[in-house]
Protein backbone atom coordinates (compact mmCIF):
# COMPACT_ATOMS: atom_id res chain seq x y z
CA UNK A 1 0.00 0.00 0.00
CA UNK A 2 1.67 3.38 0.75
CA UNK A 3 4.04 3.34 3.34
CA UNK A 4 5.98 6.57 5.44
CA UNK A 5 8.93 7.04 7.39
CA UNK A 6 9.92 10.08 9.93
CA UNK A 7 12.69 11.50 10.80
CA UNK A 8 13.26 14.26 13.46
CA UNK A 9 15.76 16.61 13.98
CA UNK A 10 16.39 19.48 15.72
CA UNK A 11 15.15 21.73 13.59
CA UNK A 12 11.94 20.29 12.57
CA UNK A 13 10.63 16.61 11.37
CA UNK A 14 11.23 14.85 7.80
CA UNK A 15 8.77 13.03 6.72
CA UNK A 16 9.41 10.49 3.32
CA UNK A 17 6.31 8.71 1.52
CA UNK A 18 6.78 5.87 -0.44
CA UNK A 19 4.15 4.64 -3.04
CA UNK A 20 3.65 1.18 -4.19
CA UNK A 21 3.70 2.26 -7.97
CA UNK A 22 3.38 -1.40 -9.28
CA UNK A 23 0.06 -1.70 -7.05
CA UNK A 24 -1.33 1.36 -8.50
CA UNK A 25 -0.75 0.27 -11.56
CA UNK A 26 -2.61 -2.82 -11.07
CA UNK A 27 -5.48 -1.30 -9.12
CA UNK A 28 -5.64 1.02 -12.40
CA UNK A 29 -5.88 -1.89 -15.03
CA UNK A 30 -8.40 -3.70 -12.45
CA UNK A 31 -10.40 -0.69 -12.95
CA UNK A 32 -10.46 -0.47 -16.84
CA UNK A 33 -10.94 -4.09 -17.09
CA UNK A 34 -13.92 -4.01 -15.17
CA UNK A 35 -15.76 -0.66 -16.57
CA UNK A 36 -14.85 -2.56 -20.01
CA UNK A 37 -17.50 -4.30 -20.58
CA UNK A 38 -20.18 -1.33 -19.80
CA UNK A 39 -18.31 0.91 -22.49
CA UNK A 40 -18.01 -1.93 -25.18
CA UNK A 41 -21.29 -2.85 -24.70
CA UNK A 42 -22.92 1.12 -25.18
CA UNK A 43 -20.00 1.30 -28.25
CA UNK A 44 -21.51 -1.83 -29.63
CA UNK A 45 -24.82 -0.39 -29.71
CA UNK A 46 -24.39 2.76 -30.43
CA UNK A 47 -22.52 1.11 -33.77
CA UNK A 48 -25.20 -1.08 -34.30
CA UNK A 49 -28.02 1.67 -34.15
CA UNK A 50 -25.86 3.45 -36.86
CA UNK A 51 -25.65 0.53 -38.63
CA UNK A 52 -30.09 0.10 -38.47
CA UNK A 53 -30.43 3.56 -39.40
CA UNK A 54 -28.32 3.67 -42.43
CA UNK A 55 -29.86 0.19 -43.88
CA UNK A 56 -33.73 1.31 -43.20
CA UNK A 57 -33.45 4.58 -44.24
CA UNK A 58 -30.61 5.19 -47.11
CA UNK A 59 -30.28 8.73 -48.10
CA UNK A 60 -32.67 10.22 -45.24
CA UNK A 61 -32.26 12.13 -41.45
CA UNK A 62 -33.57 8.96 -39.52
CA UNK A 63 -36.58 9.27 -37.72
CA UNK A 64 -37.19 10.70 -34.27
CA UNK A 65 -39.44 10.08 -31.52
CA UNK A 66 -41.43 6.80 -33.33
CA UNK A 67 -40.96 3.48 -31.17
CA UNK A 68 -38.27 1.39 -32.49
CA UNK A 69 -38.74 -2.08 -33.82
CA UNK A 70 -38.87 -4.67 -31.65
CA UNK A 71 -36.57 -6.76 -33.83
CA UNK A 72 -34.09 -4.04 -33.83
CA UNK A 73 -34.13 -4.05 -29.65
CA UNK A 74 -33.60 -7.39 -30.24
CA UNK A 75 -30.66 -7.14 -32.12
CA UNK A 76 -29.11 -4.30 -29.99
CA UNK A 77 -29.38 -6.15 -26.82
CA UNK A 78 -27.95 -9.27 -28.79
CA UNK A 79 -24.91 -7.00 -29.89
CA UNK A 80 -24.66 -5.70 -26.08
CA UNK A 81 -24.34 -9.30 -24.70
CA UNK A 82 -22.05 -10.36 -27.53
CA UNK A 83 -19.81 -7.65 -26.35
CA UNK A 84 -19.53 -9.42 -23.13
CA UNK A 85 -21.67 -7.51 -20.63
CA UNK A 86 -24.34 -8.52 -18.28
CA UNK A 87 -28.54 -8.62 -19.10
CA UNK A 88 -29.07 -5.69 -16.69
CA UNK A 89 -26.32 -3.60 -18.16
CA UNK A 90 -27.56 -4.36 -21.33
CA UNK A 91 -30.80 -3.35 -20.77
CA UNK A 92 -29.57 0.01 -19.27
CA UNK A 93 -27.40 0.66 -22.22
CA UNK A 94 -30.01 -0.18 -24.94
CA UNK A 95 -32.26 1.55 -22.76
CA UNK A 96 -30.19 4.75 -22.67
CA UNK A 97 -29.71 4.57 -26.46
CA UNK A 98 -33.39 4.06 -27.92
CA UNK A 99 -34.45 6.40 -25.26
CA UNK A 100 -38.50 6.85 -25.60
CA UNK A 101 -40.91 5.26 -23.10
CA UNK A 102 -39.27 1.75 -24.66
CA UNK A 103 -36.05 2.96 -24.03
CA UNK A 104 -36.95 3.79 -20.36
CA UNK A 105 -38.71 1.10 -19.57
CA UNK A 106 -35.89 -0.91 -21.12
CA UNK A 107 -33.29 1.19 -18.67
CA UNK A 108 -35.51 0.50 -15.36
CA UNK A 109 -35.82 -3.07 -16.25
CA UNK A 110 -32.29 -3.53 -16.16
CA UNK A 111 -31.61 -1.56 -12.73
CA UNK A 112 -34.18 -2.72 -11.02
CA UNK A 113 -32.43 -6.33 -11.22
CA UNK A 114 -29.16 -4.86 -10.42
CA UNK A 115 -31.06 -3.93 -7.42
CA UNK A 116 -32.18 -7.47 -6.19
CA UNK A 117 -35.90 -6.94 -7.96
CA UNK A 118 -37.49 -10.22 -9.45
CA UNK A 119 -37.46 -10.82 -13.27
CA UNK A 120 -41.29 -9.99 -13.57
CA UNK A 121 -41.50 -7.60 -10.86
CA UNK A 122 -38.64 -5.52 -12.89
CA UNK A 123 -41.09 -5.31 -15.88
CA UNK A 124 -44.11 -4.45 -14.35
CA UNK A 125 -45.87 -1.26 -15.73
CA UNK A 126 -43.71 -2.11 -18.96
CA UNK A 127 -45.40 -1.55 -22.42
CA UNK A 128 -47.15 -4.67 -23.69
CA UNK A 129 -44.67 -4.59 -26.62
CA UNK A 130 -42.06 -5.51 -24.36
CA UNK A 131 -42.93 -8.84 -23.79
CA UNK A 132 -41.19 -10.40 -26.15
CA UNK A 133 -37.55 -8.99 -25.40
CA UNK A 134 -38.76 -10.08 -21.23
CA UNK A 135 -39.85 -13.73 -22.18
CA UNK A 136 -36.42 -13.86 -24.63
CA UNK A 137 -34.16 -13.03 -21.54
CA UNK A 138 -35.89 -14.30 -18.79
CA UNK A 139 -34.44 -18.23 -19.66
CA UNK A 140 -30.73 -15.94 -19.53
CA UNK A 141 -31.54 -14.16 -16.25
CA UNK A 142 -33.52 -16.88 -14.45
CA UNK A 143 -32.17 -19.96 -15.69
CA UNK A 144 -28.33 -18.89 -16.78
CA UNK A 145 -29.19 -19.51 -20.54
CA UNK A 146 -26.88 -17.87 -22.85
CA UNK A 147 -28.84 -14.70 -23.55
CA UNK A 148 -27.61 -14.33 -27.66
CA UNK A 149 -28.91 -17.54 -28.60
CA UNK A 150 -32.60 -16.61 -26.84
CA UNK A 151 -32.69 -13.71 -28.00
CA UNK A 152 -31.17 -14.81 -31.94
CA UNK A 153 -34.41 -17.31 -31.38
CA UNK A 154 -36.66 -14.65 -30.39
CA UNK A 155 -35.84 -12.40 -33.42
CA UNK A 156 -35.84 -15.10 -36.33
CA UNK A 157 -39.47 -16.32 -34.49
CA UNK A 158 -40.52 -12.56 -34.56
CA UNK A 159 -39.90 -12.19 -38.63
CA UNK A 160 -42.02 -15.39 -39.03
CA UNK A 161 -44.62 -14.08 -37.23
CA UNK A 162 -44.53 -10.88 -39.19
CA UNK A 163 -43.83 -12.77 -42.33
CA UNK A 164 -47.20 -14.57 -41.93
CA UNK A 165 -49.18 -11.43 -41.00
CA UNK A 166 -48.30 -9.96 -44.34
CA UNK A 167 -48.93 -12.86 -46.34
CA UNK A 168 -52.37 -12.68 -44.36
CA UNK A 169 -53.01 -9.51 -45.08
CA UNK A 170 -52.21 -9.53 -48.44
CA UNK A 171 -54.75 -12.55 -48.96
CA UNK A 172 -57.44 -10.65 -47.56
CA UNK A 173 -56.67 -7.77 -49.97
CA UNK A 174 -56.75 -10.09 -52.74
CA UNK A 175 -60.33 -10.87 -51.70
CA UNK A 176 -61.05 -7.48 -51.35
CA UNK A 177 -60.26 -6.45 -54.49
CA UNK A 178 -62.39 -8.99 -56.33
CA UNK A 179 -65.54 -7.01 -56.13
CA UNK A 180 -64.16 -3.35 -57.13
CA UNK A 181 -61.60 -5.39 -60.02
CA UNK A 182 -64.92 -6.95 -61.26
CA UNK A 183 -66.74 -3.70 -61.57
CA UNK A 184 -64.04 -2.44 -63.33
CA UNK A 185 -63.58 -4.58 -65.96
CA UNK A 186 -67.10 -5.64 -66.40
CA UNK A 187 -67.94 -2.91 -68.92
CA UNK A 188 -65.00 -2.96 -70.79
CA UNK A 189 -65.62 -6.53 -71.77
CA UNK A 190 -69.50 -5.57 -72.32
CA UNK A 191 -68.01 -2.87 -74.76
CA UNK A 192 -64.99 -4.42 -76.11
CA UNK A 193 -66.14 -8.25 -76.15
CA UNK A 194 -69.39 -8.63 -76.36
CA UNK A 195 -70.67 -5.31 -78.31
CA UNK A 196 -68.54 -5.75 -81.27
CA UNK A 197 -70.18 -9.33 -81.52
CA UNK A 198 -73.58 -7.94 -81.16
CA UNK A 199 -73.26 -5.88 -83.92
CA UNK A 200 -71.92 -7.45 -86.23
CA UNK A 201 -74.51 -10.26 -85.65
CA UNK A 202 -76.94 -7.65 -86.21
CA UNK A 203 -75.91 -6.60 -89.07
CA UNK A 204 -75.67 -9.26 -90.73
CA UNK A 205 -79.43 -10.47 -89.55
CA UNK A 206 -80.51 -6.54 -91.10
CA UNK A 207 -78.73 -7.12 -93.78
CA UNK A 208 -79.82 -10.71 -94.37
CA UNK A 209 -83.73 -9.59 -94.19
Amino acid sequence: MVGSTGRAGQGGGVASVSVDWPLVAALSCGFLVAASPWCVARAGVRARLGDLAVATAPGREPATGGPVEIGVLLELLGAAVRAGTSVPRALEAVGQAVGGPDGVALHRAGAAVVLGAGWAEAWSGSPARLDVVRAALAPAWEQGAAPGESLRVAGEQLRRDQQAAARQAAARLAVHLVLPLGVCFLPAFVLIGLLPVLLSLGGGVLGGG
